[in-house]
């Protein structure tokens, strides 16, 4: 990442991130076919129901945990490993205790949320019933996410791919077990994903605080430090918000899919999730930049991110194209995965909006390169005015042009929310990359 070839140094990295993020993925991948399967459309449309709340409060929680461990890519950069380690304990220490806050927070919210977004009455009970499971799993979910971005930031992409193989495994089992074999419906697709979770978790922790020869924790680092914490959460805070605003706004337009009814939802729900598997490489590639750009930010090795940057911009707008036509070529017998009997009405809702969002997908391309570019410099608010352009084209979507356009205006919403949110990111990111000039050091 400081000496290598910018753009081998971040494809290299990415690849096994890539692939976590397809591991990853697979939790509610598999839940959903499975559901689908051997539950009902109906129970597919409930744990579809329950997307956007989800990614509100764990995306949310997750969000924390990239802004906490920044600090550590900028201490490897700078080769200062006492300040690494003090970084890292303290960020696992604020993983947990705020993932335990949250858990109990989300609880008490997620019955009035269910209900703002308008889940139909028939589901909203197995809604209800799958996502307060997953809850309990969010202090392990931030400690994994935690620990994974830990081993990132020190220039190791691969260890946590083997853990995320060995949890998708076991997440596939358990659900085949609990929801096929002993018929506990969503309920049994939630604990698997739970018990798959704390699996990842412990192999990530024991990795981390046991054989990464970049992090030697002791005790003391994980006492917390007052002028850490605060440090670390205020770079928390914006990225959280970040997934927070934009979930906000994919829970208004949620709440518009809900009222075209279950087969509607249950397509919005397929589509989504094939959108999802196209959406890793691209993702894939930002989070490794952010990693390549934080320790060259700490190494204050600027010219060498100007260039990184530049060249994984056009690279991923190269994948976005082929992404794009994979979209439109695949859809149909991906969306056949999550039924027997995908009927006209479910099929019709989910090629609608594959071919919207493939339109447009290197929309979606700039923004994971940006957004991951400021993050590792360590400008996370430009994270929360990313968010309030994709809060702002998903409800003026949702609530102005679909009574006029119908469901055609939801498959644009993605698109209209990604240009919002592109525009002042690329216009931070040449501002401070005027900047580099002065503050440069020898590559």
């Amino acid at each position: 990442m400081l000496t290598d070839s910018p753009l081998k140094s971040i494809i290299l990295f990415a690849l096994p991130i890539m692939a976590s993020s397809m591991l990853q993925f697979n939790y509610s991948l598999v839940d959903n076919i499975i559901v689908g399967r051997y539950v009902s459309e109906q129970a597919l449309a409930a744990v579809g129901c329950v997307g956007p709340v989800n990614s509100f409060i764990i995306g949310a929680a997750l969000g924390l945990t990239t802004g906490f461990t920044i600090p550590v890519a900028h201490a490897f950069g700078e080769g200062n490993r006492k300040k690494l380690c003090h970084f890292a304990g303290n960020s696992i220490f604020l993983a947990f205790v705020i993932g335990c806050a949250i858990m109990v927070l989300s609880h008490l919210i997620s019955p009035f949320l269910l209900r703002l977004i308008g889940t139909p009455e028939e589901i909203r009970s197995i809604s209800a019933a799958y996502i307060n499971i997953l809850y309990y799993g969010i202090p392990v979910q931030m400690l994994s996410n935690n620990f994974t971005a830990i081993s990132r930031c020190t220039g190791e992409s691969k260890k946590p791919l083997y853990f995320f193989c060995v949890s998708v495994v076991f997440n596939f089992f358990l659900d085949i077990i609990f929801v096929k074999h002993l018929s506990l419906g969503v309920e049994g697709a939630a604990v698997a994903t739970l018990i798959s979770h704390l699996v990842a978790c412990i192999l990530n922790g024991i990795y981390v605080l046991c054989f990464n020869k970049s992090v030697r924790l002791q005790k003391s680092d994980f006492r917390p430090d007052k002028r850490t914490v605060f440090y670390q959460i205020r770079l928390g805070i914006p990225v959280s918000l970040q997934f927070t605003v934009t979930s906000v706004g994919s829970m208004c337009l949620q709440s518009v899919v809900n009222s075209f009814g279950t087969n509607v939802i249950a397509g919005f729900t397929a589509a989504g999730r094939v959108e999802g598997i196209t959406n890793i490489p691209m993702s894939g590639l930002g989070v490794a930049t952010q990693t390549f750009v934080g320790q060259n930010y700490g190494a204050g090795k600027f010219n060498r991110i100007k260039d990184g940057v530049r060249k994984i911009f056009i690279l991923d707008l190269l994948v976005s194209v082929a992404m794009s036509l994979i979209l439109c070529f695949s859809a149909e017998p991906v969306i056949m995965l999550f039924g027997d009997n995908i009927n006209a009405e479910i099929m019709a809702a989910a090629k609608r909006y594959i071919l919207a969002i493939a339109q447009c997908y290197s929309l979606v391309a700039i923004l994971f390169v940006m957004r991951n570019t400021l993050q590792g410099m360590g400008f996370t608010y430009a994270n929360s005015i990313a968010g309030i352009g994709e809060l702002f084209g998903r409800i003026s979507v949702a609530f102005i042009l679909t009574p006029l356009l119908g469901f055609d205006a939801v498959c644009y919403a993605g698109p209209a929310a990604w240009l919002l949110a592109d525009i002042p990111l690329i216009i931070i990111y040449l501002k401070k990359q005027r900047q580099f000039g002065k503050l440069n050091k020898p590559a």
